[in-house]
């Protein structure tokens, strides 16, 4: 670029200097406006290939289960486009059918086809067959989940409260995929026949079978046009109590009617339980809040938090309720420990730099800048759909290190030429120019080392495609506002005065003495510093083997899960039993604050 065309862009970016420093400082807002708004998360969103069909079936036994369902299912599965590979794994009236795609399948498609070819063959299934579709994500697991406990309130009681109150109310938070609930009973109405008053009145089983299913019912019986509406007209017929259940209409005749409790008793009673849940060795309502992919857990924790309160006056006489897991802790945690590790970066960054460059104004402007960079990063991420969590914090916290070396060798540049040539007119401008192809091609090789990151296959891919990302766009906006924002500040700020050589210290004195010496040994000398690089080299490849290594590093929930078994064929009372004696354990070690059991596989 001639001197002429150099002249002129200077003058037109010092001129605009106000314009382009007021966008710039927009942007700056803009991106802690998109701070707050970001959702926050453990994990980047990932959509893992997998869909999952469970299927229930009542009691059938494991056998059974296998010939008739898991086996048909897992057969008209295979015929959904994509399918790489068909699991399953059947129990006692239970299978799941675990099916694995590409990588980069469109999930929300293929469950759709999975639930056509579902729907196809549910007709040949087994009466009494249901089954649900489901993408294993992390949204499979909780972000946060609360007990239900009572000493006086029946199981029955306790779980209906839960089902018609907390789950709507808690679904109805913006962020929440689901409701998970988990424990008390199911109500029924248990009817006793009587066979040998059945066999005096001429009446079969099946009869008072066919009598109460006709009886609960809800049926439509007609429409009703009216006033410019058209209404649906509904018979309902389901039983609400005990009497409705007792006066079904088995048989009616010249000698009158039959009803059922004429032939057998019927009262209030519990469904069948296949599953024991309690907390704290209590039994126990479980909820459990699911989020959508990509929500923000942190909200959506304290939104749930604050409905629940807000519902306290609806809760039943003595119903305790108590959290029992919250990851949005452990976000906080992560979060907050990742935003003071750059906050310590920035400072330290900038005491180093007062303590060599030995100017305020230069300290200053790194400390204001780095901050800035990030804000914009954070608007950039925003933009792409991204939250906040340890890939994309880790990523920041990376940058800060790239980011404070390319204001580093920027402000050396300029205060050089300042003190060579003085603050003459457009001297820190040429500076910056005849700097630009030296930080451009530093800043885009790096960029080029992380952009292979976003295009791996698999979990890593999926993982490392938010740092990838997150590295790439802090060194962007790095050098934009390296190459513009930094020197039409230091043209406004800087003079020849503060590019004046200072003293060393003694400290600093010393090492740089050393430093020449021993620069003067190895450039008269290169090759003296081969067996160096060689014992580092060796030593390093030593180390790598002896340094274990993993996907993610352990993160401590400051909790853990106990699993356990019993022998095949032993009694859901039995293991209950059994396990008990492991919760009186955890209830007299101190360390354990709450916790929750799970018994029986259905």
């Amino acid at each position: 670029m001639t001197a002429v065309r150099l002249g002129a862009l200077a003058e037109w970016l010092l001129s605009h200097r106000r314009s382009i420093l007021f966008l710039l400082v927009l942007l700056v807002i803009a991106g802690g406006f998109a701070a707050i708004k970001m959702p926050v998360s453990l994990f980047p969103a990932v959509s893992f290939p997998r869909i999952v069909v469970s299927l229930e079936a009542g009691d059938r036994s494991a056998d059974q289960m296998q010939m008739e369902v898991t086996i048909a299912v897992e057969q008209a599965l295979r015929s959904v486009q994509g399918v790489v590979a068909i699991n399953s794994t059947t129990s006692r009236g239970s299978a799941d059918v675990d099916l694995r795609f590409n990588w980069g399948s469109d999930l929300p498609q293929k469950v759709l086809q999975v639930q056509a070819a579902m729907a196809q063959i549910s007709s040949t299934l087994p009466p009494g067959v249901t089954f649900a579709v489901k993408r294993m994500d992390p949204t499979k697991f909780p972000v946060v989940a609360y007990s239900l406990t009572s000493s006086t309130v029946d199981p029955v009681a306790l779980r209906r409260f839960a089902q018609l109150h907390l789950v709507p109310a808690l679904s109805s938070i913006p962020g929440v995929r689901q409701v998970g609930l988990q424990g008390g009973a199911m109500g029924e109405y248990r009817v006793t026949v009587n066979p040998a008053k059945l066999a005096a009145l001429n009446l079969s089983m099946q009869e008072v079978v066919q009598a109460l299913s006709a009886a609960n019912t809800l049926q439509a019986v007609g429409k009703l046009q009216a006033r410019g509406r058209l209404d649906l007209l509904l018979a309902d017929g389901r039983f609400a109590t005990l009497d409705e259940v007792r006066q079904t209409i088995l048989r009616t005749g010249v000698n009158g009617v039959i009803r059922l409790d004429e032939v057998a008793s019927v009262h209030a009673a519990q469904a069948p339980q296949f599953q024991i849940v309690t907390a704290n060795g209590k039994p126990a309502v479980l909820l459990q809040v699911h989020q959508t992919l990509g929500g923000n857990t942190v909200a959506i924790d304290r939104a749930v938090a604050a409905q629940l309160a807000a519902m306290q006056a609806q809760f039943p006489a003595d119903v305790h309720l108590a959290r029992w897991y919250d990851q949005s802790t452990v976000i906080e945690d992560s979060v907050n420990s990742v935003r003071d590790a750059i906050l310590l970066g920035i400072v330290f960054a900038t005491l180093v730099l007062l303590s060599f460059l030995r100017s305020i104004k230069l300290a200053l402007m790194t400390l204001v800048l780095v901050p800035t960079v990030l804000s914009a990063t954070i608007l950039l991420l925003s933009l792409l759909g991204m939250s906040f969590n340890i890939m994309t914090l880790g990523g920041m916290a990376a940058a800060v290190g790239l980011i404070v070396d390319d204001i580093i060798v920027m402000l050396e540049q300029i205060t050089r030429r300042l003190h060579e040539a003085g603050h003459e007119k457009h001297t820190v401008m040429q500076a910056a120019h005849d700097f630009t192809q030296p930080l451009a091609g530093s800043s885009t090789a790096t960029i080029i080392i992380f952009a292979p990151l976003a295009f791996l296959d698999g979990v890593t891919g999926a993982f490392f495609k938010a740092l990838s990302l997150t590295m790439a766009t802090a060194l962007i906006v790095s050098f934009l506002f390296v190459w513009l924002a930094l020197p039409l500040i230091a043209d406004k700020l800087l003079s020849a005065r503060d590019a004046e050589t200072k003293e060393s210290g003694r400290v600093l004195g010393g090492v740089l003495k050393i430093y020449r010496q021993l620069m003067h040994f190895l450039l008269t000398k290169p090759l003296s510093i081969l067996p160096i690089i060689a014992l580092v080299i060796a030593i390093g490849g030593f180390a790598l083997g002896k340094v274990p290594s993993g996907f993610m590093p352990e993160m401590n929930e400051g909790g853990f899960v106990l699993d356990y078994q019993t022998a095949p064929g032993t009694s859901l009372i039995e293991t209950d039993r059994l396990v008990s004696q492991v919760e009186r354990i955890l209830a007299a070690t101190p360390e354990v604050s709450t916790w929750t059991r799970r018994t029986g596989t259905q």
